[in-house]
């Protein structure tokens, strides 16, 4: 069953799309309205994630690796997910906020993962949300703003990169072209000496 539900004119909103495991439930802030009564407690707690993080804009929670990816229009800001302690808002991060998040005493999204027999530990630019920030929307807004900037950094940052690399593999192609379709140049000088060769031996044989 498929539907959706505006936001009534209300500024905000939140959308969590189950992508086919179950009904679409959509949200409104500051209350919260439901497109159908069928919300698990994880749809819950993905829900108020949303609410909370909704004052950088509407907010759209997805099913994806056994929890939901939360974007801001099309930028994924952050994450909900269990990694043994229960289910946690994760917020994006990177290289320079890094120490903003550490300071805060957030933990850093981290998982084992099991390759070719053997365990490691591996980790993604999330952690998790203070605390006192998932008690209020509005202590959570400077959060959601560092997570969405990142997120806004990450996808300049590809851009570029995706368009150096098509240059780089253009540039020996269209220097091999010229080189490989233009045939050898044939001597024209020897053209135009060939006949004033004969001219010369015909005068001689006439004065001899």
């Amino acid at each position: 069953m498929n539907g959706s539900m505006g936001c009534g004119g209300q500024s905000g909103g939140v959308t969590i799309e189950n992508l086919g495991h179950g009904p679409i439930i959509t949200a409104c802030t500051p209350a919260l309205r439901y497109r159908y009564p069928m919300a698990t407690p994880r749809d819950d707690f993905a829900l108020y994630c949303c609410e909370l993080l909704a004052g950088v804009g509407p907010c759209t929670a997805r099913r994806m690796f056994g929890g939901y990816g939360i974007s801001q229009e099309g930028l994924t800001l952050a994450l909900v997910a269990d990694l043994g302690g229960g289910e946690k808002l994760w917020l994006k991060a990177d290289a320079e906020t890094r120490a903003l998040f550490e300071a805060a005493g957030c933990e850093r999204f981290s998982y084992e993962m099991t390759r070719n027999g053997q365990r490691a530990l591996h980790s993604l630019n999330y952690y998790s949300a203070p605390e006192e920030a998932m008690e209020s929307a509005q202590w959570m807004l400077q959060w959601a703003r560092v997570s969405l900037a990142c997120a806004l950094k990450a996808r300049s940052a590809q851009s570029p990169r995706a368009r150096a690399a098509t240059k780089i593999v253009a540039k020996p192609v269209r220097a091999a072209v010229p080189a490989a379709s233009t045939p050898p140049a044939k001597p024209r000088a020897s053209r135009p000496s060939a006949p004033s060769a004969k001219r010369s031996a015909k005068r001689k044989s006439a004065k001899g």
